[in-house]
């Protein structure tokens, strides 16, 4: 089983940028899909961007424009470029995992709400905090 371990969060104005990362304890292959989910305070967790077994990506409709998902090939690290942030994006950012068919659309067919339930491995989560 692979270990996912985040990093890249932190403090910043609204409108700014940061870009988070996943590192994948071991190379993944094509057959992981993966993702970055979210969860402030007393809130669900919920659904950020996610990348499918072939390369297709998904977005939660509050991301948008803003935020860009992206995974390197090679090393399976997974990133989460985010740009015009909100207040409302302040919480903390999970990177998860888990087997997927290789090739071919799986987690990117479900609706956000749904991707938390898909995904059975999880990092220790990053903290992200935007300021008004």
């Amino acid at each position: 089983q692979v270990q996912l371990a985040e990093s890249g969060g932190g403090s910043v104005e609204s409108g700014g940028s940061l870009t988070l990362s996943c590192a994948v304890s071991r190379s993944a292959g094509s057959g992981v899909c993966m993702g970055w989910l979210r969860q402030s305070p007393g809130q669900e967790r919920e659904g950020v961007a996610v990348i499918d077994g072939d390369g297709s990506t998904s977005y939660a409709d509050s991301v948008k424009g803003r935020f860009t998902i992206s995974q390197d090939t090679v090393t399976s690290t997974l990133y989460l470029q985010m740009n015009s942030l909100k207040a409302e994006d302040t919480a903390m950012y999970y990177c998860a995992a888990d087997f997927c068919v290789p090739h071919k659309a799986t987690v990117t067919r479900l609706a956000p709400r749904a991707w938390s339930a898909f995904f059975g491995t999880w990092g220790q989560g990053t903290q992200v905090t935007v300021s008004s």
